[in-house]
């Protein structure tokens, strides 16, 4: 299928690959942009995927506070060299992320990095769940897998989508940024506190405790 250039210029953005190998992902990809950028990735040819071996040791560690400090992010995010991390354009990605983190509650990085043993586990959840809604046995297989792939998209970073942009994933936006700025880039981990988390919260009753005086 023809594509128009307004697509080609877009993926070339996205993916930092050359003008002619663009137009072939998209052609293939019958114009659709993000499953020709992963086209690119899988041929090599996008900027990220040529990057994506080279070492990323300089970086950032930064902090986010949100909600008047209810909130809190660190977050370290590596590059190539130590110039790269002190860009502003490097900088201004690390506190997209380190705002990703805090508002949409991630628990890992990547899919690779969700533990066997809870993956197993909300496997199990979602096949009882669907047994539960009476759903033939045939297909339960399948609805567990496309159920994973939500379960990925809500606690895995890379697969979130963007919250200052919902038409990207984060792990587009950081494929974007390593074709722009030209070194490989990685989140490398995070950590999320939120005030009061994991603490049992008393809720006070004010109508028993006026109840209780009146008694006396």
């Amino acid at each position: 299928m023809a594509v128009n250039a307004s697509a080609v210029k877009e993926l070339r953005e996205r993916t930092g690959a050359g003008m002619l190998d663009c137009k072939k992902a998209l052609e293939e990809a019958n114009g659709d942009v993000t499953k020709a950028a992963e086209l690119l990735r899988e041929k090599g040819l996008s900027a990220a995927a040529s990057k994506a071996g080279r070492a990323a040791t300089e970086g950032v560690v930064e902090s986010y506070i949100h909600a008047g400090g209810r909130i809190g992010v660190l977050v370290e995010v590596n590059c190539e060299t130590d110039f790269v991390g002190k860009t502003d354009q490097f900088k201004d990605f690390v506190k997209d992320v380190a705002m990703q983190i805090a508002a949409a509650n991630p628990k890992f990085v990547t899919r690779e990095e969700v533990p066997t043993d809870e993956l197993e586990k909300e496997k199990e959840i979602l096949k009882a769940q669907a047994l539960n809604e009476g759903k033939p046995e045939k297909i339960i297989e399948k609805m567990v897998e496309g159920r994973i792939g939500k379960y990925y998209e809500e606690y895995c970073l890379m697969e979130q989508t963007f919250v200052k942009d919902p038409d990207k994933t984060i792990s587009q936006l950081l494929n974007e940024k390593i074709s722009q700025i030209g070194e490989n880039i990685s989140i490398r981990r995070f950590a999320r506190y939120e005030l009061g988390e994991g603490l049992e919260k008393k809720v006070d009753n004010f109508v028993e405790e006026v109840m209780s005086q009146v008694n006396k």
